[in-house]
């Protein structure tokens, strides 16, 4: 059974060094899909999920991953922030929340008015011809991708690829720098939506528990830090209605 929202409202409300970290499950609400869950990537048949975001093969066939990415990443324009995006970014407005670690490359805490986002996957709004370094903005890319086109460099002729982390290549150090400081400070951390499987993402809550915060979990299904959490749920909605009361 899961905790109630009351007492999930009474940890925030006592907490001065509240961070969230979140994950994909956060904005399937929004009609943008999961890794792991029932509707996620990996559960299609269609696509190599592990393919599709592989540094080496995206270097051998960029075609891959402009070609399927087409359907959920190149279409942001039209995905909304739902209640989870807004109430973080009120939260964050009352000095309630000091900041959003994000695993996502959505884009929707920026869209719903966070303002302190650290985005450990690096962000879609950026592009780069990896031989001369010539950065192209998303819209133009977006419009390239969604007509069908891999897009290479006119200035020459190079792979362009987004700034999100492929797997096999590390996270910027900076963000995560500042994402392992807030960890450690925070006396409460929201993780919301996130299995928690990957690293050094999933490393953050450690540290929170590690320097003497509590930990409230909401994802769908299990964690491995859900004994040591003070507050488990499920439900993401049930709980950010509740939070809507700060």
């Amino acid at each position: 059974m899961a905790d109630s929202p009351d007492e999930l409202v009474r940890l925030v409300r006592e907490a001065r060094r509240c961070v969230a970290l979140t994950g994909a499950g956060i904005s399937t609400l929004s009609g943008i899909p999961d890794f792991r869950g029932p509707q996620g990537l990996y559960r299609r048949t269609d696509i190599d999920a592990d393919k599709l975001f592989d540094l080496r093969y995206f270097l051998r066939d960029p075609s891959y991953y402009y070609r399927h990415a087409k359907d959920f990443l190149y279409n942001l324009e039209d995905k909304e922030p739902n209640l989870i995006h807004a109430v973080l970014a009120e939260m964050e407005q009352q000095g309630r929340l000091r900041a959003v670690i994000t695993q996502n490359i959505d884009l929707l805490h920026r869209k719903a008015g966070s303002r302190r986002v650290l985005e450990l996957h690096g962000s879609p709004l950026r592009h780069r011809c990896l031989e001369c370094g010539r950065e192209y903005l998303f819209e133009a890319m977006a419009r390239s991708v969604r007509a069908g086109e891999t897009p290479y460099c006119e200035n020459c002729g190079g792979i362009i690829k987004p700034d999100i982390v492929f797997f096999g290549e590390a996270l910027p150090a900076d963000v995560l720098e500042d994402a392992e400081e807030e960890a450690a400070q925070a006396d409460l951390m929201l993780v919301l939506g996130s299995s928690l499987t990957v690293y050094p993402a999933a490393a953050l809550p450690e540290v929170t528990v590690r320097c003497g915060g509590k930990l409230a979990v909401i994802n769908a299904s299990p964690t491995h830090l859900d004994d040591a959490a003070v507050w488990r749920g499920s439900d993401l909605v049930e709980a950010f209605t509740a939070l809507q009361t700060l």
